[in-house]
């Protein structure tokens, strides 16, 4: 017999003028919020779907479910991420994915960088800037890259975010204080192979297949690492802007180097205190060292763009076996510590 599962999600919509292109960027299409819900259904699961708006708390009190299958981004707020998380944990109500402290500090990406490097985990060097009249390159080495400090999606990174000298710095700190209106964060950009560590599980965790991610075909359009253009448009069917990176799953990687690679993701995993799935963003350095750029405990799940289904996919979890997984993975740790009473079924 299947769960009564309440999917959370934030709905893409149109941007309204006067709002970056990107604003909606972190939401889910309708396309996705079906994928997910029909993936749920498959295994028996009565799914029951909740926009993560103002009305999510009455909801919640008004209808007995199981579990909530969170995918929600947030609204307002500096740790909006944990908006739904707050809530649930208020209710009592057991859901899939990260908490309110794991959610807030990987939001916040400086704040994510002091916890890497007092657990020893390599991270590009960095400055927080928190205002145009404050900008400081000292200590950093150009090139560097200018990002919004708690942005995800690539959002506010354009192919201008990476700057060779300070007069490229000043105007691109500007431009994206002006847009994003909070702190930006400068940070050495490293030169290396990019990859991404998918990881699922708990008591261990497990890394999935590596995936690299190669700009070798992006000449066209200049776009060599991951922006928010890249992000928004990589897997179009036909690319004719030089915006669709290869994908090598599993990643060109030595053995030697896959192995530090994941026990760098699992470190990062367990540093911010993750559970039940996390993407793990990393550049490996021409010397071998695995540089963590950030990580995300709300990992994209659009079937067709999004790179962990993919890696999944790689491992031999096609889509709905892929959501059943996060679903089960969060069921057995919750039973673990006495939060949820299953109805009579065997996990998978």
């Amino acid at each position: 017999m299947g769960q009564k599962v309440a999917f959370t999600y934030n709905l893409k919509r149109k941007v309204e003028e006067g709002l970056p292109d990107d604003y909606y960027s972190e939401f889910d299409s309708k396309e996705t919020i079906e994928a997910i819900a029909n993936g749920l259904r498959s295994r028996g699961n009565e799914v029951f779907l909740v926009e993560a708006d103002k009305g999510l708390l009455n909801w919640l009190q008004s209808n007995k479910i199981d579990i909530v299958f969170n995918i929600a981004e947030g609204i307002n707020g500096e740790s909006r991420e944990a908006q739904v998380p707050a809530i649930l944990d208020f209710l009592g109500v057991p859901y899939t994915g990260s908490g309110v402290l794991a959610l807030s500090a990987s939001l916040d990406k400086a704040f994510t960088k002091k916890i890497f490097e007092q657990a020893g985990i390599p991270t590009p060097r960095y400055k927080l800037i928190e205002e145009p009249a404050e900008i400081s390159d000292e200590g950093l080495r150009y090139p560097l890259i200018v990002k919004p400090n708690r942005e995800g999606s690539g959002k506010g990174i354009t192919i201008t975010s990476v700057v060779r000298n300070r007069a490229e710095l000043e105007k691109e700190v500007c431009k994206t204080y002006k847009t994003y209106r909070q702190e930006i964060l400068v940070e050495e950009f490293i030169e290396g192979r990019e990859l991404t560590v998918g990881i699922i599980g708990n008591s261990p965790p497990a890394v999935l297949p590596i995936l690299e991610i190669d700009f070798s075909n992006c000449r066209a359009s200049g776009e060599f690492f991951y922006t928010w253009k890249v992000k928004e448009f990589e897997k179009e069917v036909e690319d004719s802007k030089g915006l669709s990176p290869i994908w090598h799953c599993p990643a060109r990687l030595t053995k030697q180097e896959e192995a530090l690679v994941g026990d760098t993701a699992i470190k990062a995993f367990n540093a911010l205190g993750c559970v039940d799935l996390s993407r793990v963003d990393i550049i490996l350095d021409k010397e071998g060292v695995p540089y963590v750029l950030e990580i995300n405990p709300l990992p994209g799940l659009d079937p067709i763009d999004s790179n962990f289904p993919f890696i999944a996919k790689c491992a031999g979890l096609d889509y709905p076996a892929l959501m059943n997984r996060i679903l089960d993975v969060a069921i057995e740790r919750h039973t673990k510590n006495g939060s949820l009473v299953l109805h009579e079924r065997s996990l998978r």
